[in-house]
């Protein structure tokens, strides 16, 4: 209850079964209008005609699909949105509700700073035009986890409008074969959190929980389906949707169902739905015959929001008084576009490599840790930390802070072969023998398992002479050109030396040997 949240409404584009483009929503927070008419409580944002990226059959008509998220992240912060009460989460019901969060009579709510200079960071992030002045408004509706009976938001005018997200996305089977895409943000703003309900089937009652509620993120998705130049589509809401794997599935299902029910005769009904993971569809919850009126009024009890830049901050302004924009974007992070564009100037990688380094949590700074302490090449820590390291995550199920084998020992045993000590297969074993043996060191392995290369190229010579009269037939497979005779001739070597012999150094003895 009055935790600290961000919400905003992204307009974007995703390629499903239809192309996606912007969309909308009512219920319990802002709208986005599907026309450019305006109505009270409801904003427009004009629409861009698409077609599908699904190829109609003959005599079939294409479909496109609308979707509008929005997006209620919560802050990270110490304390709740209007009130002193403590964030902390999977704390015991209701043991951290303060006498405004239970909304007693005379209780008034007091402006978190941490969690204005949040949602300022995350709309210069998102390349939104701050308000310098922005307003609190009363949402009001009814139900049991709001006791105030309505809900402190921003309607009227939020922190933060009209900014943008570029990504990108795999538009071939080829890993390279990316293209850039942009998402709309309509807008951010700062609104208090509801309570949790918790429903008690066995004794048939629901219990509140005030602390704040579910999880960190939740998406409500809004989607439609209509015949490009065709009028837009009735929409439904999918609510609570708490990861992005579901929320693509869920976009997804509902689409599909849309389109199967227009197809059959049937109409689609403005409605509330969830989905369901196990079924993997979406389930009715409520209609929505009209439009909920939810009052709008302004919030009395908070004055309006200001902000300032370095140009128009006060003379002699308090800096614990006032927040100052400029600042914050000065310490704005970079951001995951900037970050790749400086590993493929930096490292010379790939621009899907560079996305895949950024994908997974922590593989970034595991990546740069590597790169700290080895003298092999960037190319050659980013093949390591991609294919091997990260395939060996993968097959366990860990995430990269779970990893037995940690960024100094992989750097020592790029450096092991980066100075040949040892050959590539050898390299091999030894990762696999670190991520079961905690503790060992690359160089402890490999004296234990003698993987060392051979460093006395005349004994190399003898081995390779020794193979070579073994096997005439395949050396003179060799000599009348056939390319693979000389790996067969490398493998034996390497079986011989017990894979202690650098196989570049076995072609060059053997073609050496084969010229004289």
């Amino acid at each position: 209850m009055a935790a600290p949240m961000l919400r905003w409404c992204c307009l974007g584009r995703r390629w499903v079964l239809a192309c996606v483009d912007s969309g909308s929503r009512h219920g319990r927070g802002a709208a986005i209008g599907f026309t450019s008419s305006r109505k009270r409580g409801q904003s427009s944002v004009a629409q861009q005609p698409l077609i599908t990226a699904q190829k109609s059959r003959k005599g079939e008509h294409k479909w496109a699909a609308v979707v509008g998220l929005e997006i209620h992240a919560q802050i990270s912060s110490n304390s709740k949105l209007f009130s002193g009460s403590q964030v902390r989460f999977a704390a015991p019901p209701n043991s951290l509700v303060s006498f405004f969060d239970a909304s007693l009579p005379g209780t008034l709510p007091v402006l978190n700073r941490r969690c204005v200079e949040a949602a300022v960071m995350t709309g210069l992030a998102l390349s939104c035009r701050i308000n310098k002045k922005s307003l609190f408004d009363r949402k009001h509706y009814f139900y049991a986890d709001l006791p105030a009976g309505y809900q402190i938001t921003q309607q009227r005018l939020p922190i933060a409008v009209n900014g943008s997200l570029a990504y990108s996305v795999c538009a071939g089977k080829k890993p390279s074969q990316v293209i850039s895409k942009t998402v709309r943000i309509k807008q951010i703003q700062l609104e208090q959190d509801s309570g949790k309900s918790l429903h008690d089937e066995l004794r048939s009652q629901t219990l509140i929980d005030l602390n704040r509620a579910e999880g960190q993120l939740r998406v409500d998705a809004n989607i439609s389906v209509h015949h490009p130049g065709e009028p837009l589509g009735v929409r439904t809401e999918v609510k609570n949707l708490n990861s992005a794997r579901f929320l693509a599935k869920a976009i997804d299902s509902e689409i599909e169902r849309q389109i199967h029910e227009l197809e059959n005769g049937r109409e689609i009904l403005n409605e509330t739905r969830s989905f369901d993971y196990k079924l993997g569809c979406t389930m009715p919850m409520r209609d929505k015959e009209g439009k909920q009126d939810y009052r709008f009024m302004p919030e009395p009890n908070l004055p309006p929001l200001l902000l300032y830049d370095t140009a128009s901050l006060p003379p002699g302004a308090d800096p614990q008084q006032v927040i100052n924009i400029d600042w914050i974007r000065e310490r704005l992070p970079d951001l995951p576009s900037e970050t790749r564009e400086k590993l493929i100037q930096q490292y010379g990688m790939l621009p899907e490599h560079s996305f895949a380094l950024l994908n997974e949590v922590g593989l970034l700074e595991f990546f740069q840790n590597v790169i700290k302490e080895t003298r092999a090449e960037p190319k050659k820590v980013t093949s390591w930390v991609l294919n091997i390291f990260l395939g060996f995550l993968k097959q366990q199920n860990l995430a990269v802070n779970e990893s037995p084998v940690t960024p100094t020992a992989l750097a020592e045993l790029l450096n092991l072969l980066d100075r040949k000590a040892i050959s590539s297969s050898a390299a091999k074993q030894v990762f696999e023998e670190l991520w079961r043996s905690k503790g060992k060191t690359p160089s402890q392995i490999v004296s234990e398992k003698q993987l060392e290369l051979m460093q006395d190229e005349e004994a190399l010579e003898r081995v390779c002479h020794t193979v070579m009269e073994g096997h005439p037939q395949v050396v003179m497979d060799m000599k009348r050109g056939n390319s693979r005779a000389i790996n067969k001739l490398i493998g034996l070597v390497r079986k011989a030396t017990l894979s202690r012999a650098d196989p570049t150094v076995i072609k060059e003895i053997l073609e050496k040997k084969l010229s004289s």
